[in-house]
């Protein structure tokens, strides 16, 4: 199971950092989708939640120490470098992690919340920079199935905004990304 749950993560973790990479040094001031936030801002949010889970795989209390923003790509490749390694090691995955959503697996914690997280926040970024905002269809699917069981509990402060109205005729990324409150049209 942690392997799945890795494997599913680090798919759609290529899939961000493709949109990383392809950035635009002079995009990352542009707005993103995400309220008050700049495409950096996107960048930083990922790194963080990445490397506080790497931290915690790691072995280490609290949360990990602030890291520099000035370059998103920089940062984004040593995160997901430390990353990938963390959850190489044997047993990485088998203990519970302390998560905004209480005490969680953390293969659970990596394989749900972590890659449904990453998934809509490769299309902020994405909307945000000009970038490629087709994000993978069968994790779409995947996340969208097991996040709508989850709607009143992300619409707490701080996790997702209110939903968006879906067009009749807009597709599952745009019905998921909605869900997420998403605008996808203006």
């Amino acid at each position: 199971m942690a392997d799945e749950n890795v494997e599913r993560y680090t798919n759609l973790a290529d899939q961000f950092g493709a949109r990383v990479e392809a950035a635009a040094d002079d995009a990352w001031d542009k707005a993103s989708p995400c309220e008050g936030w700049a495409a950096r801002d996107v960048v930083k949010h990922v790194t963080d939640t990445q490397r506080g889970i790497t931290w915690k795989i790691n072995g280490n209390d609290g949360d990990p120490p602030a890291a520099a923003t000035d370059d998103p790509k920089a940062l984004w490749r040593d995160s997901y470098g430390a990353f990938k390694e963390a959850v190489a090691k044997p047993g990485a995955l088998e203990g519970s992690l302390a998560t905004p959503m209480g005490e969680m697996p953390a293969a659970m914690f990596l394989g749900r919340i972590l890659s449904s997280d990453i998934l809509v926040h490769t299309w902020d970024l994405a909307r945000a920079v000009g970038g490629d905002e087709k994000l993978d269809a069968d994790a779409v699917t995947q996340a969208y199935s097991g996040m709508k069981p989850m709607d009143a509990m992300i619409r707490q402060p701080g996790i997702f905004g209110a939903k968006v109205d879906a067009a009749a005729d807009a597709d599952e990324q745009e019905q998921f990304l909605n869900f997420l409150g998403r605008v996808t049209r203006p």
